[in-house]
């Protein structure tokens, strides 16, 4: 019992260190300094942008709270009802394909990684071709959609709610998260400590 509960603690307690970060940049509108980065007008560069970003983060932050983070982001953008189903569903997908092949991006190969199953570099070499592939083949597909084809229409001016400290939270937050397999790397020490510590 003791050792299961120390696997399952383990794993709540790296999970709640991460959520903690995530929510500070949240706070402190880090992530909207990533809307004000998108400038293109045209649907399917907007697209592909959106599931870029939902790719990487994912593999820093969680699937859930990327796909969270990515809808929030797109419903200041985009304002057509179907075409905000398009893009939610392709950050799904992009958060799904994203959170597979980084030890820290999904719970289930966060869960592997704690418990030694697999290990970081390993993981993203097997793992990184196939994930690409799981979101570039239906951007493939939905690039050859007439509706993608046009431009969207900003309906509503976007105020931005960024400070000074947005972007410095932004980056020392995925920064952070990104240390925590270089801290197991480097002390061999549990990851939830490393998570903990930032």
């Amino acid at each position: 019992l003791l050792h299961a509960m120390g696997e399952i603690s383990a794993i709540l307690f790296f999970l709640i260190g991460a959520m903690t970060i995530v929510e500070l940049i949240d706070l402190h509108h880090g992530f909207d300094v990533v809307s004000q980065w998108i400038r293109t007008r045209k649907k399917f560069i907007l697209l592909a942008i959106i599931s870029l970003l939902a790719f990487f983060f994912s593999a820093v932050l969680d699937n859930l709270t990327t796909t969270i983070v990515m809808i929030s982001l797109v419903r200041k953008i985009i304002h057509h009802n179907e075409d905000r189903l398009w893009f939610a569903s392709f950050i799904v997908i992009a958060a799904n394909a994203g959170g597979a092949w980084s030890p820290i991006g999904d719970v289930t190969t966060t869960m592997l990684w704690i418990g030694h199953k697999v290990s970081t570099l390993k993981l993203i070499e097997e793992l990184f071709i196939p994930s690409v592939l799981c979101i570039a083949v239906p951007l493939v597909i939905t690039s050859r959609m007439p509706r993608f084809w046009g431009s969207y229409k900003e309906e509503t001016p976007q105020h931005s709610k960024t400070h000074a400290s947005s972007l410095f939270y932004l980056w020392a937050g995925v920064g952070l998260l990104v240390s925590v397999p270089v801290f197991k790397a480097l002390t061999h020490l549990p990851p939830f400590m490393g998570m903990l510590g930032a």
